[in-house]
């Protein structure tokens, strides 16, 4: 047809969704692409400087409202308004304030790089969650309570952003642990508990060729505890990064809480005041004291 090409609303060439985001690739050609970006409202994202600097990214916002902030000045941008980074030095941060649907264009190829390694790593994230019915959704939960925990701390959008997935990703490193061992309802063996022992560091292997590299120390220290007792590396006090200090307390309180087949999850007073005790031994107090403070504003407690 000459070069012309007519689509309707819901034809692209390819999709990829993610935990309350998705990305349409509508067009491509010469090296540009046109993409349609949707975030769910109340999510933080960001744009990174690219390996090139000629790359310019332009973004269109089509509906609702998204926020810029930078230090205590704050941007508000809605439908009609847009906004674009060339040869970007330093990651920026956006929130969504609404459902927001954004026309995204970018003078170089890169929905390939979005889309293939947040595909793969949500599917090895559904396969290691798959092999355990009573772990399924884990890693959501534990997303979700360490952001609040991580809001409540005031932490920077950037430190949130590594929180996020470093939560999101913590136990990716089991999609190499047997699932007989995953499943396995009584206590486990020495031999086998070293299996379970190498997921931290695993997925950090997985996670450090991605541009998720960051939640690197997060991932890799999770299971660290501040007495040494923790493993993979037998980490301290302050060699433990906050990120795998929050997710430890998280990712406690949901293992307590939940079912297994081999006993009914504890009362959630009842975990955290087991993990009040190990204050200072396993858990970091100020963390412990928010993620309490949360439930008891949530009213779990």
């Amino acid at each position: 047809m000459f070069g012309l090409y007519l689509e309707k609303d819901d034809e692209f060439i390819e999709k990829v969704s993610k935990n309350g985001e998705e990305l349409r690739l509508l067009a491509k050609g010469d090296g540009v692409e046109i993409m349609n970006q949707r975030f769910q409202a109340d999510l933080v994202f960001w744009l990174d400087p690219g390996d090139n600097e000629r790359l310019m990214e332009f973004f269109y916002i089509l509906e609702g409202t998204v926020s810029y902030k930078k230090d205590n000045d704050e941007v508000k941008l809605t439908k009609g308004d847009y906004f674009y980074v060339h040869s970007l030095k330093e990651s920026v941060y956006f929130k969504t304030l609404t459902d927001v649907s954004l026309l995204y264009i970018s003078s170089q190829p890169i929905f390939h790089l979005l889309s293939n390694e947040i595909e793969v790593l949500s599917e090895m994230l559904k396969k290691v969650e798959g092999k355990d019915m009573y772990t399924h959704s884990h890693g959501m939960r534990l997303k979700d309570l360490s952001i609040k925990i991580g809001e409540n701390m005031k932490l920077s959008q950037k430190q949130l952003d590594i929180l996020f997935y470093s939560a999101l990703f913590h136990d990716i490193g089991k999609i190499n642990v047997p699932d007989e061992i995953l499943k396995k309802p009584g206590k486990l063996t020495n031999e086998e508990f070293e299996y379970i022992k190498k997921h931290p560091a695993d997925g950090a292997d997985i996670i450090k060729n991605t541009f998720l590299r960051e939640a690197v120390p997060g991932i890799l220290q999770h299971q660290e505890r501040l007495d040494g007792s923790g493993y993979p590396m037998g980490l301290k006090e302050e060699e433990i990064c906050l990120e795998a200090k929050i997710i430890a307390v998280v990712d406690t309180y949901d293992a307590m809480t939940s079912d297994r087949p081999y006993r009914k999850g504890m009362d959630p007073k009842a975990a955290i005041n087991e993990m009040k005790s190990l204050i200072g031994k396993h858990y970091d107090e100020k963390i412990v004291r928010t993620f309490e403070q949360i439930l008891k504003e949530e009213k779990v407690i």
